[in-house]
């Protein structure tokens, strides 16, 4: 594959060009942000370039789309004051030294107790771990239900730390959530959720795609912006 790039205003898009075997121009956006074009053998650079100017408000969206599935909180030092979410609120973080270790949360704070501070990060990944199990399973629940009319149902529901998404599902139906969604309200963390078992239906993010997602759950786009607008 050749690496290229075209000017569209002010953005930049790369894309990686391959050239097969082909009669039209096919431009593929990969959740990463990536761009792929595959090409007839016998097509010009200039013209292949022209045609992703013509795409290029479809693929800036696309990547956009795709953009929102990140996490993007910044790191925590994990120090008594600090600010950190749960459910969409915001709670203080209290250490307090005892030869207990345990997380609660108490009248705006979430507690960690431990004798070793550099213990509370990982006290509360583990906390965070455990409540998400049980509010995901709680949430993903009746949503499950409701997508069984459209022939579907997930293999499994697999709970764990993502750097790259907020959600994936497998071929083999096995939808995996981001533990890190927790931190989110739980019209995010169902957005997710739909945005998912939508995909065991349609597997790409075509119109019919779309059209799924709009029918179930018609605000999706308001708490797809929430997402994105809290953690950050």
């Amino acid at each position: 594959m050749r690496k290229n790039k075209i000017q569209f205003g002010s953005k930049e898009i790369a894309f990686r060009l391959e050239f097969q075997e082909r009669k039209s121009l096919g431009i593929t956006v990969h959740p990463d942000q990536t761009v792929t074009v595959k090409a007839p053998l016998d097509a010009h650079l200039d013209k292949v370039k022209d045609k992703i100017r013509k795409r290029a408000p479809w693929i800036l969206k696309q990547q956009s789309f795709f953009l929102s599935f990140e996490p993007k909180t910044p790191p925590r030092k994990y120090i008594s004051g600090e600010t950190h979410l749960y459910l969409g609120r915001q709670y203080r973080l209290k250490i307090i030294d005892s030869k207990e270790e345990k997380v609660k949360m108490m009248r705006g704070y979430i507690e960690v107790h431990t004798s070793d501070k550099k213990r509370t990060k990982a006290l509360m990944m583990d906390w965070y771990k455990k409540h998400a199990e049980i509010k995901f399973y709680q949430y993903a629940e009746p949503w499950i239900i409701r997508f069984k009319k459209h022939g579907v149902e997930p293999s499994s529901i697999v709970i764990k730390w993502m750097e790259k998404r907020w959600g994936s599902c497998t071929p083999g139906g096995k939808v995996i959530l981001n533990t890190e969604l927790i931190k989110a309200p739980k019209g995010c963390i169902e957005y997710v959720i739909v945005h998912e078992l939508c995909h065991l239906v349609h597997h790409n993010h075509s119109r019919a795609f779309f059209e799924l997602q709009d029918k179930e759950m018609r605000d999706w786009g308001k708490w797809k912006d929430k997402l994105e607008l809290m953690l950050v």
